[in-house]
């Protein structure tokens, strides 16, 4: 069944695809009052429960314990082979904090990375002491950049 048959003169683009019709039909034929105030929060929380999900997840990982199933064990083993005390928290050589529990290590990013920002006259320096990124001209390095946006 096609849905170009019910979609205004406007969304009628050939080929698209069923997601760019939902849209259209639901921005052309919105209902009026309360029931709109309602779906249009419904889809700003999803969108922004999909971003905050998205980004939340992209710089952590998980490494699971290895050893016996009935996690008698009472330490961690990164994946360098070095050993953490069990409900320990640390952060590791990358800026990342980790902690060891019975299931295994959990590792996080804590540092922003800045991304708006001209990649063509500016380049990113990382300091391992305070784990922050400082974005410079390539030509005077001495020159800090303007990052627009930055991203954890």
């Amino acid at each position: 069944m096609s849905l170009a048959r019910y979609l205004p003169t406007g969304c009628q683009a050939g080929g698209s695809p069923v997601l760019y019709k939902s849209l259209c039909l639901f921005l052309m034929y919105r209902p009026i009052g309360p029931m709109l105030i309602t779906m249009n929060a419904l889809l700003g929380s999803l969108v922004v429960l999909a971003s905050c999900v998205m980004l939340c997840n992209a710089q952590c990982y998980f490494i699971p314990m290895e050893g016996s199933p009935d996690n008698s064990l009472k330490e961690c083993k990164d994946l360098g082979g070095v050993t953490y005390a069990m409900n320990s928290k640390w952060k590791n050589e990358r800026c990342e904090e980790c902690s060891c529990n019975p299931t295994g290590i959990d590792c996080c990013n804590t540092v922003a990375i800045p991304l708006g920002f001209s990649k063509m006259k500016c380049k990113i320096l990382f300091n391992q002491k305070t784990c922050t990124y400082t974005v410079v001209e390539k030509k005077n390095p001495k020159k800090t950049c303007l990052v627009q946006q930055w991203v954890m």
